[in-house]
């Protein structure tokens, strides 16, 4: 049997079952490659590239393109909303980033120093609507068939993200259920 596990053998080549064994077993040494790329993402830096007004979609597919091809190193590209003319590239460190947009048509340049994750969380985590709103409450529905008018809330429902409120401007009350991203409160 030990003759058959070295492989060297004439006889082996009647034995194929042996061979897939001893390839199945380095499958598993890859596991602790894995290890050193996390390590690799904690120590990753956020960058805010300039870009021409307008075009920050494009230079984030650019990238993104990139990215799946090898082309360069880094880890994400973050189109924010909020933050207009600019998006967010995270990478190892400043030449993987500048590597990574030499050349790409409407970018500008690169904001001095790096972001933080505190300064971009706010646009990242989407807060819940319902959160903000309680029963009682008097809201602007801004959106849908009631919009523009004003409701009190009757009742929430977190899970669903609804509120059924009653109409302030119906001659009668009028329950509705509305999506709660549909309410704004208003200021008291």
């Amino acid at each position: 049997m030990s003759e058959s596990l070295d492989g060297q053998n004439p006889e082996s080549t009647n034995e194929p079952v042996a061979e897939p064994e001893p390839i199945a077993e380095p499958v598993a040494e890859p596991e602790p490659v894995a290890e050193p790329e996390s390590v690799a993402d904690v120590n990753s830096h956020l960058f805010a590239v300039r870009t021409t007004g307008g075009q920050e979609k494009i230079v984030m597919r650019l990238l993104e393109a990139r990215i799946k091809m090898d082309k360069i190193d880094i880890q994400s590209v973050v189109l924010l909303t909020d933050l207009k003319g600019y998006v967010v590239v995270e990478a190892k460190d400043t030449s993987s980033m500048f590597d990574a947009i030499q050349g790409i048509r409407h970018i500008r340049g690169q904001l001095r120093g790096e972001l933080t994750y505190d300064e971009i969380e706010k646009y990242l985590i989407k807060k819940s609507t319902v959160s903000e709103l309680s029963v009682e409450k008097t809201v602007e529905i801004i959106a849908g068939p009631f919009k523009g008018m004003k409701a009190t809330i009757t009742r929430l429902d977190q899970e669903k993200e609804e509120a059924v409120v009653v109409l302030l401007d119906a001659s009668y009350q009028l329950p509705v259920t509305v999506d709660a991203n549909y309410l704004k409160l208003v200021p008291a």
